[in-house]
């Protein structure tokens, strides 16, 4: 059955059976495959036949993943790293080399920020900073020696937004890469390519898994690129094990339902906190009073579980706050069953220096709250009792 729904995709594509015929895939935890023969070894290292050689170039495992992947988003094809920020990376050495510059959007998470201004460097390869309220000025951002724009859409942790219609027109204007961090929205509330991306990052630990357990990244898009990202990562060796594939593979299965829930309790959640007295600022995409909230309406589907807000009292109060939870956690993960509230100041962005921070958006007082799937009154309660305990 051609076109089958997204819910419908991530449950039914799975790798073929074995002998056993069983019905939900087995771990293939081999670090190696057999040859029939020996010209059929030489053909598979020739790359005249596809087949398995070495978990660290691929397995049916990674293989399942990868494909639900590419149908979720769109995709020609992709391949599965050991963790969200050597997709990043990789998205970059693969791509890119000495002389190379790269436009990024101002808002991106901290790791990725350092990449692009401590390790990238190194190699000669510079970027620029373009302000994603300001879409007039960037254009004028770009170089000669442009080869990327690497975006992230919504932002971690301001919750701001691209038009990715038009940064997909203005990078083809240009024969200009264009990779996006779609961890935040995953595929079920936003598919860049469609919309002219080339490449789509997520961090697999966050949504894709959404309970916490296994690190995974993955990146998918146009097969040219991909083919050297693959050959990067062949030789380089930040491959996804099987297990965490696997582990991954059987996560995808329940992330429509999953994201449902997670989208409608942010949004009850910003709607109660939206215009309360300890708030100075309250984000989330679906609220009326985002600076973006038409775009999130074009482009997304539903606003994503991810709540943001500035409590009143700044960095002190923010500490206080986050001591006074009962239920949610305190962790820098997120897309957790379980609702994590993390202080970015002081935890995911503080190797920022202050001016870099206050640049972004990131006040001693922001509080980004991953909205779980507990009941919402529970949730709630928990936000309400620490902002009073910790007025």
């Amino acid at each position: 059955m051609k076109n089958k729904n997204k819910e419908t995709q991530t449950i039914r594509t799975q790798a073929a059976r074995s002998e056993f015929r069983e019905h939900s895939v087995p771990l293939y935890l081999t670090s190696s495959f057999t040859f029939e023969s020996a010209e059929q070894g030489r053909a598979l290292f020739a790359d005249e036949q596809e087949g398995n050689i070495y978990s660290r170039f691929s397995n049916p495992n990674t293989s399942e993943f990868i494909e639900k992947m590419c149908l979720l988003e769109g995709a020609e094809d992709g391949f599965a790293f050991a963790s969200g920020m050597a997709a990043v990376f990789t998205g970059f050495g693969a791509l890119l080399q000495a002389g190379d510059h790269i436009l990024a959007s101002r808002s991106v998470f901290g790791s990725s920020h350092q990449l692009l201004t401590r390790v990238l460097p190194k190699w000669g390869i510079t970027s620029t900073y373009a302000d994603a309220a300001r879409p007039e000025e960037w254009e004028s951002l770009i170089q000669e020696n442009t080869k990327m724009i690497f975006i992230e859409t919504p932002s971690n942790p301001q919750l701001e937004l691209i038009d990715l219609e038009w940064l997909g027109k203005l990078a083809r204007k240009h024969n200009i890469i264009l990779s996006v961090d779609n961890c935040f929205a995953t595929p079920y509330l936003q598919t860049p390519i469609q919309y002219g991306a080339d490449l789509v990052i997520h961090s697999a630990t966050k949504y894709i898994d959404g309970q916490g357990r296994v690190l995974g990244g993955v990146i998918v898009g146009r097969k040219d690129l991909i083919s050297e990202i693959r050959f990067f990562s062949r030789h380089t060796g930040p491959a996804l094990s099987p297990f965490n594939a696997w582990i991954l593979s059987k996560s995808l299965e329940t992330l429509p339902v999953r994201m449902d829930r997670h989208c409608s309790n942010a949004l009850a959640l910003a709607q109660h906190l939206d215009k309360h007295v300890e708030m100075e600022l309250v984000l989330y995409p679906m609220l009326p009073s985002h600076p973006q909230y038409e775009l999130a309406q074009k482009q997304m589907t539903q606003g994503g579980g991810i709540v943001t807000f500035v409590v009143k009292g700044g960095y002190e109060r923010a500490q206080k706050f986050m001591d006074a939870l009962q239920i949610a956690s305190k962790t820098a993960n997120l897309g957790d069953t379980r609702t994590t509230v993390t202080h970015p100041a002081s935890m995911t962005h503080s190797k920022l220096t202050p001016n870099e921070r206050a640049a972004v958006g990131i006040f001693d007082g922001l509080i980004r709250i991953s909205v779980g799937l507990e009941n919402i009154n529970d949730i709630i309660q928990d936000i309400e009792q620490a902002l009073q305990a910790s007025a």
